[in-house]
C-alpha cells in the first residue's frame, strides 16, 4: 500500500479517536455542571447545560458519519475496525449522557424555585460525585487505552446502584413525612435516576473499551459485589 495512503488512513483513525475524546471532555463538563447547578440552585448554569447539549448532538452525528465513511472506503480490519466501531459506539453513549445532563439541568430550573432540602441535596451530591468520577475514569481509560482502568469502572457499577437505592428510600421517607415535599422530591428522584443512567453509560463505555483493546467481549459473569472489591 502507498505510504501516503497508509499515513492518511492512520490520520483518519487518530482524528476519530481525538474527536471522541474531545466529545468526552465536553460531556464530562456538562454532567459536572448539571450536578453543580442542582447543588447550588444555579439557574444560569443549568440553562448553559441545556444550551450546550446541541453541540454534543452535532459531534455525535459527525463521529458516526466519519466512522461509517471510514469503514466504507478503507475497509478496516481487526484492531482498526474495532477502534472505528468503538469511537462510534462511545460517541452514542456520550450523547445520551449529554441528554441526561440536560434533563438534570431542566429539573434544576424547577427545583431552584422550591424550598431548599439540604439533606437530600447532600445525598444527590454524593451520588453525583461518584458518577462524575466514574465518567472521568472511563474517559481517561479510553484516551490512555488502559483496559485495567476500564475493567475497574465496569466492576464497580453496583456502587452507583446502591447510592440510588438509598436515595430512593430517603426521598420516599420525606414524601410520606410531609406531603408538601412531594413535588420537589419527585424532581430530585428524576435527577437521581438520570445520574444512575449516566453511571450505566460509563459502564457501557468500559465494555466497549475492553472489546476495542482485547477483541473479547466483557466477562459475562456478574460483577463482583462492592464488599468483595474492598477486600
Amino acid at each position: 500500500m502507498n505510504e501516503h495512503i497508509v499515513k492518511s488512513y492512520e490520520d483518519e483513525l487518530n482524528t476519530l479517536t481525538a474527536e471522541c475524546a474531545r466529545m468526552g471532555g465536553l460531556t464530562e463538563a456538562a454532567v459536572a455542571d448539571s450536578l453543580e447547578a442542582v447543588i447550588k440552585r444555579d439557574k444560569s448554569l443549568a440553562e448553559s447545560v441545556v444550551d450546550r447539549d446541541e453541540r454534543l448532538d452535532v459531534l455525535q452525528a459527525d463521529i458516526e458519519r466519519k466512522s461509517i465513511r471510514l469503514i466504507a472506503l478503507r475497509q478496516p480490519m481487526a484492531n482498526d475496525l474495532r477502534r472505528t466501531v468503538a469511537a462510534m459506539k462511545i460517541a452514542t453513549n456520550l450523547e445520551r449522557c449529554g441528554d441526561l445532563a440536560k434533563n438534570i439541568a431542566k429539573r434544576t430550573l424547577i427545583l431552584a424555585d422550591a424550598e431548599p432540602m439540604a439533606p437530600l441535596t447532600r445525598s444527590i451530591e454524593r451520588m453525583g460525585r461518584l458518577v462524575c468520577g466514574r465518567l472521568k475514569d472511563v474517559l481517561d481509560a479510553y484516551t490512555s487505552s488502559d483496559v485495567d482502568r476500564a475493567i475497574l469502572v465496569w466492576s464497580r457499577d453496583d456502587e452507583v446502584d446502591e447510592h440510588y437505592n438509598s436515595l430512593f428510600r430517603e426521598l420516599l421517607t420525606y414524601m410520606m413525612g410531609d406531603p408538601r415535599t412531594i413535588t420537589a422530591c419527585a424532581h430530585l428522584l428524576f435527577v437521581a435516576k438520570n445520574l444512575e443512567r449516566i453511571g450505566d453509560h460509563a459502564t457501557n463505555i468500559a465494555e466497549i473499551i475492553h472489546y476495542e483493546i482485547t477483541g473479547e467481549e466483557m466477562i459475562s459473569a456478574e460483577r463482583p459485589k462492592t464488599d468483595a472489591l474492598r477486600g
